[in-house]
């Protein structure tokens, strides 16, 4: 039996966090490629609905990034992210999902460093979780 390796949903905001991206890939800086990039204009525009269905479809974790508080493109977009995932992560919780698969992160896009980083953490974190339980079944079911 081969290791698991989880499916990552990561929505970057187009201003900061993808231009990381961007910075550590031109850099040849190593993380697992788990992680699968949908670039938003702002991570204010990721919808509860989006996230619910990327673990419907059976993403293992989601990572949400966006512009460190006070340097939205969009001025007040992340402080809008904050409070949404706060929200979201008591939500999934409740439907069974272990809200450690959700995280968010501010990283600009000077810190190529720091998203290699977060992706190494994050997809070591979702390992340790194990896969996903189907959709409509709490964590730790069998």
């Amino acid at each position: 039996m081969s290791e698991f390796e989880p499916k990552i949903i990561c929505f970057f905001c187009k201003w900061c966090t993808s231009a990381g991206a961007d910075l550590a890939g031109t850099s040849r800086m190593k993380y697992p490629p788990n992680g699968v990039v949908i670039r938003t204009l702002c991570s204010s525009r990721v919808d509860a609905e989006h996230i619910l269905l990327a673990f419907q479809k059976g993403s293992d974790g989601i990572l949400i990034g966006g512009c460190h508080p006070g340097d939205c493109h969009y001025q007040t977009g992340n402080y809008k992210t904050r409070r949404k995932m706060l929200l979201l992560r008591k939500y999934l919780e409740q439907m069974g999902i272990n809200p450690e698969r959700l995280r968010l992160e501010w990283i600009s896009a000077s810190e190529g460093k720091k998203l290699a980083k977060t992706m190494t953490e994050f997809t070591e974190q979702i390992k340790s979780l194990g896969p996903i339980p189907k959709f409509g079944e709490k964590e730790g079911e069998e």
